[in-house]
């Protein structure tokens, strides 16, 4: 628990909280461990009747014999110097968090324009097909030409809560930006690779023929559900039977996403080779997004759980180089994966660059900062590193709320600019 202690009381090693609006002083945070004699003068200077000070998290004091009460003119002036290069510094940082913010925003437009599509095309595949295969085939265009292109790029999280019956919509869109990056990864052609993304795109399809009622069930399912389920594969390709226009390269997507190399999946219980190789793609991607999105979301997984899981637990089923690629294209510290920084500041991963996967973009969690306004960080570009992962069950529920990990989580993507 912190005390209040007067400023002419700090020590070098003293962790403190300044209690003023952070517009109210040159420093980066309202928390800090004091570092130089000159920082003390600084926080005196600000003329506060007590900072609060955290014994627990303060090094071992040193005493120093400088009195920082006692200010020659050579003092005056470097500590002036000092606190303008901190302003300037710190205006410098508001202004790259306001640009990542108007970053986020536009992607988060962008995200919204897709849904909007997948919703539309959803609901024209049944009364429409020819229709929502031609929208899907734009939207999936417009989406690889981002992916393919030549530039870096930056996968957002997107912590918009979504509809529960809309749940399907999100799913799709995710597994195919996603098995897309993937393919590219894999370095399959283009025409593959928006294969992979149509074929994503309508996997799960046949599930518009089964019951809301057993898809939502958050209990175990009996055996006549779980085999009623097992259908959508075959329900899919008889929803798209009704066009000639959907590629075959995309229907053996549809048909075999949940086939295993072991011959375990289903509907056919294929076995290694006999796999269709974007299949396997799209079914690395699903079983990310379906850990991450179970219908019982208590039991969901955070994105850097859920790829630990699969590694550990899914070799001889899934493709051993489809998930390490996966691993590696998503990052150690895949967005949503909530983090400890090296200040031991906390925050939750928003973006990864894929030419700086160990530096993401990590939205901080400050209880004096409303949320909507909360500073999203560059690692590389702060100096700072992630010291560990924690488990969103382990935070105090007033971090979960802010951070909300348990949105529902969506990715998109975009060129770095």
């Amino acid at each position: 628990m912190p005390v209040k202690i007067a400023p002419k009381d700090i020590k070098l090693g003293y962790a403190i909280k300044l209690p003023v609006g952070w517009m109210k002083h040159p420093f980066l945070t309202n928390k800090l461990v004091v570092e130089s004699v000159q920082q003390i003068r600084i926080i005196q200077s600000l003329e506060l009747d007590y900072v609060y000070f955290y014994p627990e998290r303060s090094s071992v004091i040193l005493d120093t014999s400088t009195d920082t009460t006692d200010c020659s003119v050579t003092q005056g002036l470097e500590d002036v110097q000092l606190r303008t290069q901190m302003q300037l510094d710190k205006e410098q940082r508001i202004e790259q968090a306001k640009a990542h913010r108007r970053e986020l925003q536009k992607t988060e437009k962008a995200f919204a324009q897709s849904m909007a599509q997948v919703r539309n095309l959803m609901t024209k595949v049944q009364g429409r097909p020819l229709n929502a295969i031609e929208d899907a085939t734009q939207l999936i265009s417009n989406l690889a030409d981002t992916i393919l292109s030549e530039d870096a790029l930056v996968l957002h999280l997107i912590s918009q809560a979504g509809k529960e019956q809309e749940s399907m919509y999100f799913h799709v869109l995710n597994v195919s930006i996603l098995a897309m990056m993937l393919a590219k990864n894999l370095k399959y052609s283009a025409d593959e690779v928006k294969w992979v993304g149509l074929g994503a795109m309508f996997h799960d399809i046949g599930k518009l023929k089964i019951p809301s009622q057993i898809l939502r069930k958050t209990t175990a399912l009996t055996t006549p559900e779980q085999n009623f389920i097992k259908l959508h594969p075959k329900l899919g390709l008889e929803l798209l039977g009704l066009t000639q226009q959907f590629p075959a390269e995309a229907k053996a997507i549809v048909e075999q996403h949940h086939e295993y190399l072991d011959g375990s999946g289903y509907p056919a219980g294929l076995k290694a080779d006999a796999i269709n190789k974007l299949a396997r793609i799209v079914a690395v991607v699903n079983e990310f997004d379906n850990l991450c999105h179970p219908a019982d979301m208590t039991q969901a997984r955070s994105p850097h759980h859920a790829l630990s899981v699969m590694f550990k637990t899914m070799k001889g089923k899934l493709g051993d180089l489809e998930m390490k690629v996966m691993i590696k294209m998503m990052g150690i510290y895949p967005p949503g994966t909530v983090v400890m920084l090296s200040d031991k500041r906390v925050g939750i991963v928003m973006a990864v660059n894929s030419d700086a996967m160990l530096y993401p973009n990590v939205l901080i969690y400050d209880a004096d900062v409303p949320r909507l306004e909360a500073a999203i960080v560059t690692l590389e570009a702060n100096k700072l590193s992630i010291e560990k992962v924690i488990k969103p069950k382990a935070l105090p529920p007033e971090v979960f709320a802010y951070l909300n990990p348990r949105a529902q989580v969506s990715y998109f993507v975009q060129q770095k600019n």
